[in-house]
């Protein structure tokens, strides 16, 4: 059928049903012998962390409606199912607000993980944002003969029913957080203790008593290894590579907040050499304690490679009395221990990998001009890498946090409004009006 008739065709079913859907027989997927293709008029989100969200939100207060797919059975669930008990927003609120809604008044400086879930809860009944859960994207590919983007998704998993979305606009707001970056290491299979990835750990009192070393010395893996002391375990870092650590607030103010405002004044390098000095003056060198800075500063470092600073909370107190021991990357596990590169082997009951997060762009994409085929990322640097070709967009991809994500947002809501607007003139009041709840 050619794309003039067969868009014809699904503006007149539009009239009656703007998410129209069609069976198609002979299809792959979850045993029912075809599958649904469903007519979507407005974008496709695909994730419904806080990206997503805010892309939902941006664009219904532009009048666009939007299809948001999750795959898991919750929103944000990267927030509710990931991450350890004792996790707070790392910087203050104010710099953590989705579009049109600020945090509560009564909330404190740095919410704490079940008070920022409620505000995103709180968020999306607000703007009335109804993901569809438990449906797993696995292909999603633009088809140059009709124009629309396909987004092919499978409920409940791999072999659940399969639905083909078929859409203007796609949206990828999976982020830069999607699968758990898990290293392998000689002798994996030997070393009988229990080794867990960040997404698994909850608390330190499944390892009350015991030896366990914690690999990576980022936020994640600073925080957990403080929750292990104060759960009387007795945690190690591997600290693999040099890194800033600095004061969560400096001079009256959070850290991250005075760096903004320095900025506004100052060239980063005057700004980063500021950090450095009172860190020095409040931490002192974190070099003699195994804690090498980077050559770069702090901001810039950022804004080239991604790489936070981490924000001590209490960790570097505990590294400097011993209850924290620095130790240097592994060579490979043995029975119950752990051999490293200086040579030294040393008894542990449990390793965690705090080694991070991936984007996952890559396994359901097919796509090869906007984001990497490597890392997943959006090829094009911030603050340009939001807008692709032929509809597609990207949010939450920035390395700038939950700032960098609203941003994202606002500039993709404005661009689809345009187009929305442009089409809306040439079509029918009716097949563009947002689907009835």
């Amino acid at each position: 059928m050619e794309m003039g008739s067969y868009l014809r065709e699904i503006e007149g079913k539009l009239s009656n049903d703007p998410f129209y859907t069609e069976k198609i027989s002979g299809g792959g997927g979850g045993g029912g012998g075809g599958m649904r293709r469903v007519w979507v008029p407005g974008p496709v989100i695909v994730g419904a962390g806080p990206s997503g969200l805010a892309a939902a939100a941006c664009l219904k207060q532009r009048g666009v409606p939007s299809m948001l797919l999750e795959r898991s059975n919750c929103i944000a669930s990267l927030w509710q199912l990931k991450t350890y008990d004792r996790l707070r927003l790392h910087l203050p609120k104010q710099f953590c607000e989705l579009p049109f809604m600020g945090f509560p008044g009564d909330f404190p400086t740095y919410p704490s993980k079940q008070q920022f879930v409620k505000y995103l809860e709180d968020y999306a009944e607000r703007f009335d944002i109804r993901p569809r859960f438990n449906e797993m994207v696995a292909e999603a590919e633009y088809d140059r003969t009709l124009g629309f983007w396909r987004v092919r998704s499978k409920r409940g998993g791999c072999h659940g029913d399969e639905t083909e979305y078929v859409c203007r606009w796609l949206i990828v707001a999976t982020g830069e957080n999607a699968e758990a970056v898990v290293p392998e290491f000689d002798g994996m299979t030997e070393f009988g203790g229990s080794i867990k990835h960040t997404s698994l750990y909850k608390s330190g009192e499944e390892f009350r008593g015991k030896k366990v070393l914690v690999v990576g010395c980022g936020n994640s893996g600073m925080e957990v290894c403080l929750d292990l002391c104060e759960h009387s375990a007795s945690p190690s870092l591997v600290v693999r590579d040099t890194v800033h650590v600095l004061p969560r607030e400096m001079l009256g103010r959070s850290t991250f907040g005075l760096s903004m405002w320095l900025l506004k004044w100052f060239p980063i390098r005057l700004v980063d050499g500021f950090l450095l000095m009172v860190s020095r003056l409040m931490l002192g060198d974190t070099a003699r304690f195994g804690l090498d800075r980077p050559i770069m500063g702090p901001l810039r470092l950022k804004n080239l490679s991604g790489k936070t600073p981490v924000l001590d909370v209490g960790t570097l107190a505990k590294i400097k009395t011993g209850h924290i021991k620095i130790r240097p990357s592994i060579k490979r596990l043995k029975r119950q221990a752990v051999e490293f590169v200086d040579g030294r082997i040393e008894r542990f009951d449990s390793i965690i990998l705090a080694t991070g997060y991936r984007s996952n762009v890559p396994s359901w994409l097919k796509e090869g001009e906007m984001f990497g085929k490597k890392d997943g990322l959006p090829r094009r640097p911030f603050p340009n890498g939001w807008k692709g070709e032929n509809g597609l967009y990207a949010v939450g991809f920035t390395k700038r946090g939950l700032l960098g994500a609203s941003m994202d947002a606002k500039r993709i809501a404005e661009d689809i409004e345009r187009c929305w607007k442009a089409e809306a003139k040439l079509s029918t009041p009716t097949t563009l009006s947002p689907p009835s709840t």
